[in-house]
């Protein structure tokens, strides 16, 4: 069966759970025969043999059955940079890099050269940083060692080494020194939200998406605990859900932050808000 044909075929068959089917058609077609997607669209009369075909049919169930498409090719870009995930790991979203943007902006109109990225996940925040600001010195935390082996060997992948890897319960392993910028992309949702009935959400890492009963326990622990990690005039800058701005600048104004700031996504959503301790 040649290219345009299979092609046709599987975006008729992920028209029920894909956004852009034909798009993710040519990706898991790309995976399987290990080519670019340029070499798929450019060869759109080439004959693909039976092997490749089960391949692709395989990977094209899997995501017909909804599992997201970064799962079923293990790797997903983020800030431009190419990313291995695994189901230990989120999938990197695009709302996140206003949190990257937060930082680098903090760190381009402050004196920051430690910062402590908090839930790591596939180390997509910490390597983006890293990429930006070389000359940074980044700790990277997550409670799953089975994460921090995705982000560790995405820092390889990438030559990057200015980051270092540490298995830790948000603050637990750290030795007390201190940072001049925490940032974090931690669990927000609420136990029940509709939002986890979502196609896919069920893959994911629910502890990396599920923070009790109103979804901000987790926030709660970042932003209560951070000055104890931070030097004087240290900034935290948090992910968090688009209605839970006014609640995430009330924590920090409860434990002594200045003048706390919301940031909105490239939807237009209250997404990203920080705060400095005072020096």
């Amino acid at each position: 069966m040649v290219i345009e044909t299979l092609l046709n075929k599987a975006s008729a068959e992920l028209a029920d759970v894909a956004e852009n089917p034909r798009l993710e058609a040519r990706t898991l077609l790309a995976f399987a025969l290990n080519k670019p997607v340029t070499w798929i669209i450019a060869w759109p009369d080439a004959s693909i043999d039976a092997t490749a075909q089960e391949q692709f049919s395989t990977l094209l169930t899997r995501r017909r059955q909804g599992e997201p498409l970064a799962y079923v090719t293990g790797q997903k870009e983020f800030w431009s940079l190419p990313l291995n995930v695994s189901t230990a790991t989120l999938i990197p979203r695009a709302d996140t890099e206003c949190l990257v943007e937060t930082a680098l902006q903090l760190i381009q109109s402050h004196p920051i050269t430690e910062v402590l990225d908090l839930g790591t996940g596939s180390g997509a925040i910490a390597l983006a940083l890293a990429t930006e600001v070389p000359d940074l010195h980044i700790t990277a935390t997550d409670m799953s060692e089975a994460a921090l082996a995705v982000a560790r060997k995405n820092a390889s992948r990438l030559n990057i080494s200015t980051v270092s890897f540490l298995q830790s319960d948000w603050y637990s392993a750290l030795d007390g020194a201190g940072v001049d910028l925490i940032i974090s992309n931690p669990p927000y949702i609420a136990k029940g939200d509709a939002h986890l009935d979502e196609i896919g959400l069920q893959y994911e890492p629910q502890q990396a998406l599920i923070s009790g009963t109103d979804g901000l326990d987790d926030l709660r622990a970042i932003i209560g605990n951070a000055p104890a990690s931070l030097r004087p005039g240290g900034f935290v800058a948090v992910e968090h859900g688009f209605d839970q701005a006014d609640a995430v600048c009330e924590l920090f104004q409860r434990s002594a932050f200045a003048h706390p700031q919301t940031v909105r996504d490239y939807s237009g959503n209250a997404r990203v808000s920080f705060a400095q301790y005072p020096a």
